[in-house]
């Protein structure tokens, strides 16, 4: 497995190749990225065990996708029981991608616990449990939960980015793959940062100025109907962006069968 160092345009190129590779078989793309949302909405009903659940499977679940990502440019049907390729393989690497996702559980916990010295979360749960008028101070609050919530998420994020590849695909242990990970990241920070960036228009700030204008004409309840469809569209799009960036950052000197 080799490391490329790729230039910062290519962060525009992915998105570009996330789209081709959309195209290739929408419906099954758009089918796994709504039964991950669908399950973990269920998840979440079930107090603590519920979300743990979601976290621990998250590194399963990804190494899944990226398989499906695989077999839609071999043209092969892709199945929801892509998602458990990584526990249906060898012992060892179920073990290990299981290992991986006890990791994410704990970081997502770390990050949670020092969010918490942060912000002022009781200022958020009335929102949460009412419908009364978010107050300018909650608002603050919101912000607050956003900014720091994903300067928190960048180092867990860049860790986990391609470690359930590695660990499903190249036969890279749980230390290994997170090393690899942060270090492909780190390599290609321009490119990510780009990346990045233009997906946090098309998913963040494009809905909100939509939803904005339509509030502006009144027709607020309207706007779901629109907003809904294309960020479901856009995040799956983005999912099949995450094969570009493996493959660009990564060489595969021997593939494995998966």
């Amino acid at each position: 497995m080799k490391l490329n160092s790729v230039a910062p345009k290519e962060g525009y190129t992915w998105i570009r190749q996330g789209i081709w590779l959309f195209k290739q078989n929408p419906l099954g793309f758009l089918m796994l990225v709504f039964m991950y949302i669908f399950a973990a909405q269920l998840a979440v009903i079930v107090p603590v065990i519920g979300v743990f659940a979601v976290l621990l499977l998250t590194p399963t679940l990804s190494a899944g996708f990226m398989t499906a990502c695989r077999q839609a440019i071999q043209k092969e049907r892709i199945s929801p029981m892509v998602y458990l390729i990584a526990l249906r393989s060898s012992a060892l690497v179920r073990k290990r991608i299981l290992q991986l996702g006890l990791v994410y559980a704990a970081l997502i916990l770390l990050m949670s616990f020092a969010l918490s010295l942060l912000v002022d979360f009781e200022l958020l749960i009335p929102l949460m449990t009412s419908d009364k008028a978010i107050t300018p101070e909650a608002l603050r609050q919101i912000y607050l939960v956003l900014f720091f919530g994903g300067l928190l998420y960048v180092p867990i994020a860049m860790l986990m980015w391609f470690s359930p590849v590695l660990i499903a695909w190249a036969d890279m242990s749980v230390a290994q793959a997170l090393f690899s990970s942060c270090l492909a990241c780190w390599t290609n920070k321009a490119a990510f940062f780009l990346y990045l960036s233009i997906w946090s228009v098309i998913l963040i700030a494009i809905p909100l100025t939509v939803g904005m204008i339509f509030d502006a004409i009144d027709l607020g309840q309207a706007a779901s109907f629109i907003i809904a469809p294309l960020s479901m569209a856009g995040l799956t799009v983005m999912h099949c962006s995450f094969y570009a960036t493996w493959k660009a950052c990564f060489t595969e000197e021997e593939v494995l069968a998966s």
